[in-house]
């Protein structure tokens, strides 16, 4: 479960990425609630907005932020954008410590936060595969979800007492002064030991991230239903907060919820730990378990309650999405790797502008539970959405011991175009290879090829 932080990279980049995410946590505790209960009054939709602006530039600038994940020293990239967002955090601190934070200047940062936040997150999540081989790719990405998940259960719960003891501003002082354990672990990390990247060559443009991903029906799927749930189910902040004023709490009601939805996705992460290989069907099911979970904790009639079904809904939430991360991570060609991870996460991120502002205007009119049941409707669609694909994709077959039972067939490895850089990849890393689409061929062409060539192979 724990083979990767065997690698002093990885275990330095564990260490400082623990640390950094702890104090954005208590950070973005913080901001929620300054704009809830500070700057507005209780409203949510303000809340929708801001998270809007937080979270659109991925989405409008993932074509150029995929690209210079591909073409630019990764780690020296992390250091700049963490740089960055320190100094945002500090300057956003002192507006709030000298009372002269106000609702245009908070979204104002709030864009600004996710511009820097744009360039970071796909390079972030490319770096990991610089960090460990690809054998241990999936048991990486599992153990980064679990850092930031064990960050989400310490955070949030720090962060709400902190902010009745001292006040929002000193939260965002604290996550500033944590962005230095990240810039430290980038320092010692020893650039002999960084896996060998395959450079993106000059015929790659910005346009095949999206082509690749276009041909892939696999990846097509899972960025239909990751979208659903990241627009309309994940706006934790607006569910957690409206539903702690909800049952009467304060900051620390609602920390205390993050850190209980935390507890769940912890658990989730490591379970995705002990997994060989992400499969595409462990997301449907998660999906499902996330809609259903959703809809089950909005009729919850006690505070004490609502937090115990949280936990399940961050279970099955971070199970989707660290298996979905993992399942693109191993199956990417690793010169479309940036790009691609940056349209996964331009999905997560950049579905938050078209749902936060949505939800937050349903909590705002009908109340908090009628914005869960939105989102819980969402991962029950994305379930379906999942399951027919499955079902049609010819990959569900009856068993040919057992009527009453199916069996699922595994994407057999292609290989369409050998890559410049000879790369070894086994059906024990992962159910689906690197394909690389050449932009004049048509992908299925080569794949009946492929399986024509099988065929021939296999007769007597």
């Amino acid at each position: 479960m724990f083979r990767s932080l065997g690698l002093f990279n990885y275990r330095v980049w564990f260490i400082g990425a623990l640390i950094s995410n702890i104090g954005g946590w208590m950070q973005s505790t913080a901001q929620d609630w300054v704009v809830l209960t500070e700057l507005t009054n209780n409203d949510a939709t303000a809340m929708g907005v801001t998270m809007a602006l937080q979270f659109g530039p991925p989405l409008v600038l993932v074509s150029f932020t995929g690209w210079v994940a591909d073409h630019f020293d990764r780690r020296k990239l992390l250091m700049c954008t963490q740089t960055a967002l320190g100094l945002l955090a500090i300057t956003v601190g002192v507006l709030l410590l000298t009372h002269v934070m106000t609702l245009p200047l908070m979204w104002m940062f709030a864009g600004m936060f996710g511009i820097a936040n744009a360039f970071d997150s796909p390079a972030r999540q490319a770096f990991v595969s610089d960090v460990v081989s690809r054998q241990n790719a999936a048991n990486a990405v599992a153990l980064n979800s679990a850092s930031f998940n064990t960050a989400r259960l310490i955070g949030p719960a720090v962060g709400g007492i902190m902010i009745v003891l001292v006040g929002t501003g000193w939260m965002f002082i604290i996550n500033a002064a944590t962005f230095i354990a990240m810039l430290v672990a980038l320092s010692m990390m020893r650039k002999d030991e960084l896996e060998p990247r395959v450079k993106a060559t000059d015929a790659t443009r910005l346009a095949d991230g999206f082509r690749y991903v276009a041909r892939r029906k696999d990846l097509l799927v899972l960025f239909v239903m990751v979208f659903l749930i990241g627009a309309f189910g994940m706006n934790f902040p607006i569910f957690a907060s409206t539903m702690a004023l909800e049952f009467g709490r304060n900051a620390d009601g609602y920390g205390a919820l993050s850190s209980m939805l935390a507890i769940g996705s912890l658990a989730g992460a490591l379970m995705a730990a002990r997994r060989e290989r992400a499969r595409i069907r462990v997301v449907i099911v998660a999906t499902g378990g996330f809609g259903i979970a959703s809809i089950v904790s909005s009729f919850m009639p006690e505070y004490w309650m609502y937090a115990l079904i949280v936990i399940l809904v961050g279970f099955t939430t971070v199970s989707m999405l660290t298996t979905a991360n993992g399942y693109v991570q191993t199956t990417t060609d690793p010169q479309l790797r940036g790009r691609v991870l940056a349209l996964y996460m331009a999905v997560i991120m950049g579905s938050t502008p078209i749902g936060a502002p949505i939800v937050g205007w349903v909590a705002t009119a009908f109340g908090p539970r009628t914005a869960i049941q939105v989102g819980g409707v969402a991962g029950l669609l994305a379930c379906v959405i999942g399951a027919v694909w499955l079902v049609t994709s010819g990959r569900l077959h009856r068993s040919e011991t057992n009527r009453f039972t199916f069996t699922l067939d595994e994407t057999r490895p292609i290989q369409v175009v050998e890559p410049k850089i000879p790369e070894e990849f086994s059906d024990e890393i992962a159910q689906t290879t690197p394909i690389a689409l050449p932009v004049d061929h048509d992908v299925d062409d080569a794949v009946d090829a492929a399986a024509g060539a099988d065929r021939r192979a296999e007769r007597p």
